[in-house]
């Protein structure tokens, strides 16, 4: 072992307290410490963050660390602050810090205390930082996210584009080291080009998650319904379920409590006190799932979600990548669920139409490979490494079987013929029709467009009527994907053919089309298994196991991982240990671990291997929020964040009289609501005690018979508002 070696590894186990480095680390940490621009690709979980941290740790002066977003910078420095007995060993230097906090900042970086510096984009294009950062010792840079700064990347962000002007500006004999954890062949060429580092060394991990599965089922109307069973078969399982909108969060989150299962709703409309909260109660365990917008994950290092379920397919392969990569960070299983159905494609196009046609571009062709992926027959797996430039072979690559698509094959038939009439059809057209009226065209169903370039009276009309519209729009789909036609950017969503669309018609060869996949029930629970192949020996004792878990966890008031990881409980549920002996064998556990938190473990497998009382999961029904659920929601979060009512009342249109009846049926449902702040302002002491008294020994609720006992005193809105507040605190 060479001297640098030895150093890197007392420095790795000083600071991080790892015994060996993880994959590529230790030859990307080598190539910056020389001195060298450094370009990484690292899949989500590969330990990225840790190749810059540590020579940061290791070298004189400050690094400089630009990251896109708030609060994975604040994450990251919680982090390191956690590792090093100082707190000014990292920082952030961004929007949300004032004067005095700014002055600490650069002093603690002029001292040499600093050796982190976490910023913003926007932060290095102001003129006051650079002279600042021109007058102390700087490392490297280090620009994480780096795919941001490609508009084919998935996360495009036009401040990211002048990070090379800004670097120069700073020192130009600067290292720097880009790091991402999704980039196509095309954003890794564009991110090198941008930061003006083609010189870069480039490291680039496998994007194989062998331990992940990958399924797609149809989205039916009970989408709903089919979340919730799955979760329901993974009970006490960890999972976040995605959606494109809040509003579609905030109802999921709601009808998944419903019906018992423990989850909170997270995006970014929510204030920051709740995001943090909720991401807490996650990582803590207190509750199961989380329903979110992609503003949920950044920089979430929860090694044991179980499953990642994709509401609504994602808008590009690189977002769906990054989301289901928080699935199974500690090798144990992770399964990823997308629910699909093309009408979210159309969805997404048509939030497109409004953009440049240039941006508009990039979006349709990203979106044509998630309809590919989705509609795909072949592996998923190999689709997904393929995209990312990776080659893979399912008989023997790490995790071949691991998607439905290899589980259960797709059935396909021929369809030469039916695709000479498609790309006929939209010949004989003359190219001017979008998908829905080609469909017609081929069925023969007149409209007035149609009728209007008089296609009906062309002797082609109809051609396709042996088959339903539905077989049309589906062969359409995969024809696009094959790429044989494309749909027009300019006159956004015309069917055009393309050169290998010209070649098919005049030498037609076999073209596969898949069938629909139908999911029966009986395949859906032969998938729910560990990475093992096998399923969890013994659901009962898991899930005590993982109860005593929590309840420990609490008690020394770490999050649950901490003490024993799921694959170790799976284990313990699979050799039953009893004694310590026993438990240090188990996958994951060690002497020290066994002595730790060991011992409530085997006293409990004991008992329970004597009593062993199994019983059977009951049937679930689904039960839904309600039709106002939203409007019911809307007002318990913004009474929550304190807003005056008569403003939360105006916001939906209502009148203080009907808004007040809303809030009587939300608290007399059972949901507290705390106006004391509204309260307060409209009754002094006296009064409230004196209506308080009234309610508390009155027989009845009603306001008329409170108006008639105070004789006026009181107006019907406040008696209506106090009985609010009454009834939530003495009855709920």
């Amino acid at each position: 072992m060479s001297v640098i070696e030895k150093d890197l590894q007392v420095a790795l186990k000083k600071y991080f307290g790892f015994s060996k480095f993880k994959g590529l680390q230790e030859e990307v940490v080598k190539t910056l410490l020389s001195g060298k621009n450094t370009f990484v690709i690292m899949p989500t979980g590969g330990g990225k963050s840790l190749c810059y941290q540590l020579p940061a740790l290791m070298q004189d002066g400050t690094a400089i660390i630009v990251s896109p977003l708030i609060a994975l910078m604040k994450n990251q420095v919680d982090a390191i602050r956690g590792v090093s007995d100082d707190e000014g060993v990292a920082h952030v230097l961004n929007s949300s810090l004032n004067k005095t906090e700014i002055k600490k900042v650069k002093k603690d970086i002029v001292d040499g205390i600093t050796k982190l510096l976490y910023v913003a984009p926007e932060s290095l294009t102001k003129d006051e930082n650079v002279e600042f950062l021109r007058s102390v010792k700087i490392s490297f840079m280090a620009v994480d996210e780096a795919h941001c700064i490609s508009e084919w990347g998935h996360d495009f962000r036009p401040e990211y584009r002048n990070l090379r002007h800004i670097i120069a500006r700073i020192g130009d004999d600067i290292p720097i080291i880009g790091l991402t954890a999704t980039a196509t062949p095309k954003v890794q060429e564009d991110i090198l080009k941008n930061l003006g580092m083609t010189d870069a060394v480039t490291f680039k991990a496998s994007f194989n998650r062998p331990n992940l599965f990958y399924e797609v089922r149809p989205k039916t109307k009970n989408v709903d319904a089919d979340i919730i069973r799955f979760i329901k078969q993974n009970e006490g399982k960890s999972g976040i379920v995605y959606c494109l909108s809040r509003k579609r969060v905030e109802e999921l989150a709601q009808t998944l409590q419903v019906n018992g299962i423990k989850a909170v709703p997270y995006h970014a409309g929510l204030d920051a006190k709740s995001r943090a909260s909720h991401q807490d109660m996650f990582l803590m365990e207190d509750v199961d799932v989380v329903v979110a917008t992609i503003a949920f994950g950044m920089g979430i290092d929860k090694p044991d979600v179980r499953f990642v379920i994709h509401h609504d397919i994602p808008k590009s392969i690189e977002s769906y990548y990054q989301e289901t990569g928080r699935a199974g960070r500690d090798g144990g299983e992770g399964h990823c669920l997308a629910f699909y159905s093309y009408k979210d494609i159309e969805k997404l196009e048509k939030f497109m139409s409004g953009k440049p046609v240039a941006e508009q571009e990039i979006g349709h062709a990203l979106l044509q490979e998630v309809v590919a992926y989705a509609e795909t027959s072949v592996s998923r797996r190999k689709f997904i490494l393929h995209y990312f430039g990776e080659e893979f072979d399912n008989e023997t690559g790490e995790g071949g079987d691991m998607d439905d698509n290899m589980r259960n094959p797709k059935k396909q038939h021929e369809a030469k013929d039916d695709v000479l009439i498609l790309l006929q059809t939209v010949q004989d057209t003359n190219e001017k029709y979008k998908s829905k009226d080609l469909v017609n065209v081929l069925i023969g169903k007149e409209n007035a467009l149609i009728k209007s370039h008089k296609t009906n009276e062309q002797s082609f009309f109809g051609k396709g009527k042996s088959q339903s519209d539905k077989y049309w729009m589906a062969l359409i789909r995969q024809v696009l994907v094959a790429g044989y036609l494309k749909k027009d950017i300019e006159s956004y969503g015309v069917i055009k053919l393309t050169g290998e669309g010209e070649n098919f018609l005049k030498t037609p060869d076999s073209f596969m089309m898949t069938e629909d996949h139908v999911f029966d029930s009986e395949a859906d629970d032969s998938i729910v298994t560990t990475s093992k192949g096998g399923g969890v020996a013994d659901e009962t004792l898991m899930n005590m196991l993982k109860d005593l878990r929590k309840r420990n966890a609490k008690k020394l008031g770490v999050p649950p991982f901490v003490i024993f990881q799921d694959p170790s409980l799976e284990d313990m549920a699979l050799k039953y240990p009893i004694t310590l002996d026993e438990l240090s064998n188990v996958h994951g556990v060690g002497d020290g671990k066994a002595k730790k938190y060991g011992k409530d473990f085997i006293e409990l497998i004991a008992r329970y291997v004597d009593d062993n009382d199994i019983e059977r999961p009951d049937d679930m029904i689904v039960k839904s929020t309600g039709s106002n659920s939203a409007l019911k929601l809307y007002i318990i979060q913004n009474i929550d964040r304190k807003l005056p009512l008569d403003d939360i009342a105006s916001a939906k249109g209502m009148e203080m009289a009907d808004f007040i009846k809303e809030m009587e049926a939300i608290v007399y449902s059972g949901t507290k609501l705390n106006i004391d702040y509204w309260i307060q302002d409209i009754l002094d002491e006296d009064q409230q005690e004196e209506i308080h008294d009234y309610f508390m020994e009155s027989e009845t609720d009603k306001i008329d018979d409170a108006i008639e006992e105070f004789d006026g005193d009181y107006d019907d809105e406040e008696l209506r508002l106090y009985r609010i507040k009454f009834i939530s605190e003495v009855a709920n």
